[in-house]
This record gives structure tokens, C-alpha cells and sequence, in this order.
């Protein structure tokens, strides 16, 4: 079954919602520091910061070296995730101040712009959205993903399949203190998907992380 839109959340009208989805607005006030601290987006040649393509060696060097053409990075438009029967738009979204902000509609979900792009050599695409405790939010069950579910987002420049490599719920805190290892964009390029976990009544106690990896030759 898909899951329902904003506007049926407690059948009660999309506002309802947003008191519960400010969590993971809360923990990511705790990245943004990091965040912008960190490298500029990795693009298809490994290089940070270039935004003007492979040098005609590194080029030559690809070709003798490659059976086939590297995936080249796109901004991500639509994430495909089965176990959850999800299929959501997604968003490019910056911070505001030293806040990272998903797309209001819990049914969106938003990517980092400033980190690195789906099909990038290097880096940690980092894609998150709002949980509400009610039931209307796309990654609500994110915390029911296991290893090898897969995940697959469409880009500006086609398909790319993830496959789920860990899931991990960490407390509210603990989330800051493993940025760097999370969030790296010095890593070999990987999908991060992020948002919070463990309602009490009153906030969220923890936040889900799942990192994937892409799938050889899938694009």
C-alpha cells in the first residue's frame, strides 16, 4: 500500500503534521557547522570544487582503463525505495542560516545541494525528509530498511540503483559526534538517507541513518 499524502495525515488537513516533523529540523541544526565546513560537491572526475569535466588525459586514461562509461552525476528529481512503497520527488535544498530544512510536504523529501550528486565518484549524497508520528511521512519507516534492500533514484541524466549497505539508529545527540564518518564527502560515492526515529509524546529521542552503495552497472 503507498503511502498516504500530506493531506490525509490523521485525517485531520496537512497542518496537522508539522508540530511532529520538526525533528529531524532539530538534528540537523547539529550537522549544518560540519556541513559547511566540508569539501565542495565531488564531481564524475574525483576532482572537488570542478565544475568543467574530466582533462582530455584523465579522459584518455578512463577509456583505456573502462569497459563502460562512468555514471555522469545528476541532481537527483525522484527516489524509488520498494520495501517502504515509496516513490517521492525530491528537492535540492541549502541551509537557511545554520539550518538544514526538508521540503515542508512530509512527502517530499530534500537533498543536500552543497554535498555531492548521485553517480559522483566520491562523496555521500545526503538525502533527508520529515517523519510525522502520525503516519503521512515518506520515510516514516525508514528504520524497517535492511542490507541489501535496494533504492533507486532518478536523475537529470537517468536511473541509478543503490543498495542498502547499513541501517543504524542513533540517539539525538550521538548524530553530531559521527558526522564526519556519515556525512563524509571524501568517501567513495554512497546514498545517506536521514530522518528521526522514537516518538515519546512530545519529540523524537533518535534519528535513523541507512547508507547504501551503488550498484555496478545499473545505471
Amino acid at each position: 500500500m503507498p503511502p498516504r499524502s500530506s493531506s490525509d495525515v490523521s485525517g485531520r488537513g496537512r497542518h496537522h503534521w508539522w508540530p511532529a516533523a520538526l525533528g529531524v529540523v532539530l538534528v540537523l541544526v547539529g550537522l549544518v557547522a560540519w556541513l559547511n565546513q566540508s569539501p565542495r560537491p565531488v564531481t564524475s572526475n574525483g576532482a572537488p570544487g570542478s565544475s568543467d569535466g574530466p582533462s582530455p588525459a584523465a579522459a584518455t586514461t578512463r577509456v583505456a582503463e573502462a569497459k563502460r562509461a562512468p555514471w555522469v552525476p545528476g541532481a537527483p528529481r525522484r527516489i524509488v525505495i520498494p520495501r517502504l512503497h515509496v516513490r517521492a520527488p525530491v528537492l535540492p535544498i541549502r541551509t537557511q542560516g545554520d539550518t538544514l530544512i526538508p521540503p515542508s510536504d512530509p512527502q517530499e523529501l530534500g537533498w543536500w545541494a552543497g554535498g555531492a550528486r548521485p553517480g559522483a565518484a566520491r562523496g555521500s549524497v545526503l538525502v533527508t525528509g520529515h517523519t510525522v508520528h502520525t503516519g503521512g511521512g515518506a520515510l516514516d519507516d525508514l528504520e524497517q530498511m535492511r542490507p541489501g534492500d535496494p533504492v533507486v533514484i532518478r536523475t537529470d541524466h537517468g536511473w541509478i540503483r543503490y543498495e542498502v549497505r547499513r541501517v543504524h539508529v542513533y540517539a539525538k545527540g550521538s548524530v553530531a559526534q559521527h558526522a564526519p564518518q556519515l556525512f563524509s564527502q571524501q568517501v567513495p560515492g554512497r546514498l545517506v538517507l536521514v530522518t528521526c526515529e522514537d516518538w515519546n509524546g512530545e519529540r523524537y529521542l533518535s534519528n535513523v541513518v541507512v547508507t547504501a552503495a551503488p550498484v555496478a552497472g545499473s545505471r
